[in-house]
């Protein structure tokens, strides 16, 4: 099955739509491959020319070549119908058919951000790059995407890297070799801990064209992109486009007026494309993140909580009802107004409950 899978992406000029159409109307990726021109050009979208190119694509060989290549050297293989796909990834119409892995991260992890910015960055973007990933890295559950390029996103991998972050890497050509040979170190790293990904075969070469589609794919895997500098035009500014057609947050990190590039980020800004970020903390607000790790602490804080008879009285009560205002609790409890009001105190320190507007109170979850 691999072998036909891989083919399929071999294909020329077959993309990642027109391989899926081929799939579901003839029922499988290795159907595709034993469909007579007659029946193929009969499937919309595909024509003769598409057609022929299936026919004639003589890509078997070829993709037996790159199944070698991948065992080999421990990389792994996902078609776009596995249950390993990057789930986030899935949703994207124009997702590849195939992906790439070496390392062991995990691009379903319950938080993921792309960073991503020019190859020319400023010590102002690096020192804030810097500062943004160690200001997240109190997430245990947090992914950083990038593109291995230099500037940005090689201070965003290296800087995750010193944090105990994984990060993974999509790259813009096969995964038998480096771009830039000069992040083959940090490359090296990575696979311990995060990873390469890449939609492309071995032996595919780093060329221009080959960018934009893999800034399609960290758009596309994470669930916010963080702008930390980019010129008026640039990768990061397709990158971030591409993550608002797909409904994800987009962040900017602003810059001086005349700053070449501080441009990019400014105007993302200005034109409502991206929130502006001053701090990781505005990451957190606006991702609700900040909510899921107090909620987390509160959970942990309530289950080795040391409760005395009475505050348990009154965590049952809230734990029953939901909400009470405290004249509810002192009829539920039959406890004095004094000695409640010591003990609600006492619980909203320790963060088991919260009082609501009209002393009204409730658990915190």
């Amino acid at each position: 099955m691999l072998l036909y899978q891989i083919a399929l992406t071999l294909l020329p000029n077959i993309g990642p739509k027109t391989g899926k159409e081929l799939v579901a109307y003839c029922g499988g990726v290795e159907a595709v491959f034993r469909e007579s021109k007659k029946n193929l050009v009969k499937i919309p979208r595909i024509g003769e020319e598409l057609a022929n190119s299936v026919i004639n694509g003589n890509v078997l060989a070829r993709a037996e070549k790159e199944v070698n290549f991948i065992e080999k050297r421990g990389i792994r293989a996902y078609f776009y119908l596995d249950a390993g796909y990057p789930q986030r990834l899935k949703h994207c119409d124009d997702n590849p058919l195939m992906l790439y892995c070496k390392g062991n991260g995990d691009w379903n992890a319950p938080k993921i951000v792309g960073v991503v910015g020019t190859r020319k960055a400023s010590e102002y973007g690096k020192i804030v790059c810097e500062q943004l990933i160690t200001d997240l890295s109190h997430h245990d559950d947090l992914l950083v995407i990038s593109g291995l390029a230099y500037g940005i996103d090689s201070c965003a991998h290296r800087m995750a890297l010193d944090a105990g972050i994984p990060t993974m890497a999509v790259l813009g050509h096969g995964l038998d070799r480096i771009y830039p040979p000069v992040n083959k170190g940090v490359a090296a790293k990575m696979v311990e801990n995060g990873g390469l990904v890449s939609e492309f075969p071995s032996k595919t070469p780093p060329d221009r064209e080959n960018f934009p589609k893999r800034n399609r794919i960290v758009a596309g895997m994470v669930d916010a992109v963080i702008v930390v500098e980019s010129g008026v035009k640039g990768g990061a500014l397709i990158t971030a486009d591409i993550a608002n057609s797909y409904n994800r947050d987009v962040f900017a990190v602003p810059g001086k007026l005349h700053d070449t590039y501080s441009q990019g980020c400014n105007n993302l800004i200005k034109t409502n494309r991206a929130a502006l970020v001053e701090s990781a903390a505005d990451i957190d607000y606006i991702m609700g993140w900040d909510q899921a790790s107090q909620k987390k602490q509160n959970r942990q804080r309530k289950l080795f909580l040391e409760l005395s008879e009475e505050e348990e009285t009154i965590v049952n009560a809230l734990r029953k009802e939901g909400t009470m205002a405290i004249d509810e609790l002192i009829l539920e409890t039959k406890m004095g107004a004094t000695r409640i009001a010591s003990c609600l105190l006492n619980l909203e320190f320790e963060g088991a409950v919260k009082c609501l507007p009209g002393n009204v109170y409730c658990l915190l979850d």
